[in-house]
Parts: structure tokens; C-alpha cells; sequence
């Protein structure tokens, strides 16, 4: 089983009313319940650990992440409300405004932390849940608990306006990433993690040699390149009309994660030993289930159906 760990929450998408005013449509959403949701959709046996509220968008939350396969039994219920982000898309790309004080998400303590089952191989962080607290110190805390036992995969999914103590977040993911087996980032999120004149390629060969994990750069339309023990591995971007970018790198995320299940390589052992073809062809399946995300308006991760068809 992998398990997802972070924010489930509800996108607000701008639309049009029926008399032509401008208005916003709840989406459910979230970088890590949007990973959630493909890893089920791809049928893999996945588990969500997050803060979802009892209020009518919880239900939403929890009714969506059953609909598409995802284990529910240890998503933490309170009666607190839902976190929102408010969307503005310019030219496809999504920009968030999130509202977030005192939700159910971002209000879990340790001490609400679920035990996890001996078939838990993997457990995927990222996104806004990574961010604030109390529930980023939360989530900090569980792959602390458990990293030495599993596969640890982080992708940071930065939202530079969401971040309201950037020292506190730097040493936090630091932390994690030290702790982790691989680490997803995006060209645009290494460059503030790691500002300098160096390229995207120096920068991640940089944190693979500070963190020894598997890092993987994701580069929009120039495609995504993995630095592993071998070597420095590429993956072209799929060509496809762009709808939207929206779930584009959670969709990757599943598609890498459920690859590397189904080739035995989502262990410890397996990832420090993979094979350049192996994760070549991980990278590719990421590629190819986000093109269809891509494809298509909002965060729609395809069904294993799909890509057979």
C-alpha cells in the first residue's frame, strides 16, 4: 500500500453563471489528495492520511476519494472547517489564494496520528500541508515515526504566498528531505529552494549529493530528468493540447509511484539499486498519465482503462 499524507480540500474554479456573471464552482482538490486519487484510478492500493472536516465539503472529499479506490479508514474527522483555495487561471496555469485558518487539515496534532499496516510500503508528502502549522510539524512527525521503515516520497509542491515563516519551512522540509527516498520537484520550486545562477540539472544533482535520495525534475514541456545512482536519466514531455496545468505534477507523482510499485522497485533496496530502463520507464508512465490530465479541464487523473484503451 502507498499512502498519501497532506491536504484534501475544496478548489473554488472560476466559471460563468447561467446569466453570464462571474462566479466559482467547487472542485474537490489538493496536490496530495489529487495523487491520491490517481494512484486509486491506476489501481493501486492506496491510503490517505489527512485532516477532513465533518461540514458538507468534507463528505465531498471523502465520497470523491472512495469513488476512485483510495482507502479512507485513516482520514482524521473534525468538526472544523474545510480548507478553500480559490483558483485564477491565465493563459491554462493555475494560480491558488488559500483560506485556511483553523481547518480540519491543518489543525492535526500528532497524538491523531493513525498506527499504519505492515502491507504500508511507501508514504507520499507534499503540497500546502507541508507549509503551516500545526500540521506541518504533524506530518514532519510521521515521516520521522516511519522513514526508516518505508519509502519516503516528497514533493514540496511550494506555494511561496502560502508560506507565512519561510526559515521554519526551509529547515522542516530540509529535515524531510534528508529523511526521504525520493524527492519530485519542479524546475520553478528548486529555484526557490535553492536560489543561484546554476541550472535546474546542477541544482538537483546538488541536492541528490547533499540528501543521497533519488531526485527527480520535472521541467513542464522539456520533460523530466531523474538523478540516481545510474546516472542522470531523461524523459521527454508528451505533446498534447494543454487544457490546463491543474493536478499535472500529482498526476506525474502517481504515475512514477505506481510504476515503480508494479516493477518491485518501491522499496528501499530496489530504489538504491534501479536500473536506468527501469526508471526511465517510471518517468515516461508519469508523463504519460499527466498528459491526459493535462488534457482535460481540472485536476481529471485518467483510469488505468484510459491509458489501455
Amino acid at each position: 500500500m502507498i499512502i498519501c499524507c497532506g491536504e484534501a480540500l475544496i478548489d473554488m474554479i472560476p466559471a460563468r453563471s447561467d446569466a453570464g456573471e462571474e462566479a466559482y464552482v467547487p472542485h474537490v482538490g489538493g496536490a496530495v489528495f489529487n495523487t491520491a486519487v490517481a494512484l486509486g484510478r491506476l489501481g493501486a492500493d492506496v491510503g490517505m492520511i489527512s485532516g477532513i472536516s465533518t461540514d458538507p465539503f468534507g463528505a465531498r472529499l471523502v465520497a470523491a476519494m472512495q469513488a476512485s479506490g483510495v482507502d479512507t479508514t485513516r482520514l482524521i474527522r473534525a468538526d472544523r472547517p474545510s480548507t478553500m483555495a480559490y483558483v485564477t487561471l491565465k493563459e491554462g496555469s493555475a494560480r491558488y489564494y488559500f483560506h485556511d485558518e483553523n481547518s480540519a487539515g491543518r489543525m492535526i496534532a500528532p497524538e491523531d496520528l493513525p498506527a499504519l499496516p505492515d502491507s504500508c510500503e511507501a508514504l507520499y508528502f507534499g503540497g500546502i500541508s507541508l507549509a503551516v502549522t500545526p500540521g506541518a510539524d504533524t506530518y514532519a512527525a510521521l515521516c520521522a515515526r516511519e522513514a526508516s521503515a518505508r519509502v519516503v516520497m516528497i514533493d514540496p509542491n511550494i506555494r511561496p504566498g502560502f508560506i507565512r515563516d519561510e526559515p521554519a519551512f526551509r529547515e522542516r522540509l530540509a529535515k524531510m528531505m534528508q529523511q526521504a527516498d525520493i524527492v519530485k520537484i519542479s524546475d520553478e520550486d528548486l529555484d526557490w529552494l535553492r536560489p543561484g545562477p546554476e541550472g535546474a540539472s546542477e541544482k538537483a544533482a546538488a541536492l541528490r549529493a547533499e540528501t543521497g535520495a533519488l531526485v527527480i525534475l520535472t521541467r513542464g514541456a522539456e520533460g523530466a530528468e531523474a538523478h540516481s545512482a545510474a546516472g542522470v536519466v531523461l524523459s521527454p514531455a508528451r505533446k498534447v493540447q494543454v487544457v490546463d496545468t491543474v493536478g499535472a505534477g500529482d498526476t506525474f507523482n502517481a504515475g512514477l509511484l505506481a510504476a515503480l510499485a508494479q516493477a518491485g522497485c518501491l522499496t528501499k533496496e530496489g530504489l538504491a539499486g534501479i536500473e536506468a530502463a527501469t526508471l526511465g520507464a517510471a518517468l515516461d508512465f508519469g508523463a504519460q498519465v499527466a498528459a491526459v490530465t493535462v488534457s482535460r479541464a481540472g485536476a481529471n487523473p485518467p483510469w488505468r482503462a484510459e491509458l489501455e484503451g
